[in-house]
């Protein structure tokens, strides 16, 4: 099993509403037409992951997101699939989509959740900039 561990922070413009996409940036402002972030100041985009995770992702395989809020004991999970097609060339951000859409900021295509499919009381506590967001990948 391989872990990759990113962690990010909250911002007061989180509105999480997004239907097919969830994302974290290194940006460290938000506006409030970004709303399928869940976090900002993340301490690695896409293009800084292991080059073992993206070999891995690039075959197709299935990836968990674990995604925790360690103060407050609150976490939420979900699932997806990488794709031969994935460039891994983002410097900024990492997205996860329902959808197939293939681009250099994307992680994982046939996601189980969204933005807007995060529970609400969790979305509530990100909309704080103390809050940290602990956002693992797992790969079995």
């Amino acid at each position: 099993m391989m872990r990759e561990l990113i962690i990010a922070r909250g911002h007061e413009n989180i509105k999480a509403a997004h239907p097919t996409t969830l994302e974290i940036t290194k940006d460290s402002e938000l506006t409030l037409r970004g709303d399928c972030i869940i976090g900002v100041s993340a301490t690695k985009s896409i293009s800084e992951l292991s080059d073992e995770l993206k070999e891995y992702l690039k075959k197709g395989k299935k990836a968990e997101i674990h995604l925790n809020l360690p103060e407050y004991g609150i976490s939420e999970s979900l699932s997806g699939y990488g794709s031969e097609k994935l460039t891994f060339d983002h410097k900024t951000d990492i997205v996860i989509r329902r959808s197939k859409y293939v681009c250099g900021r994307t992680l994982l295509i046939s996601a189980s959740k969204a933005a807007r499919d995060l529970d609400r009381e969790f979305i509530k506590l990100l909309r704080d900039r103390k809050t940290e967001l602990h956002f693992e990948i797992v790969l079995k």
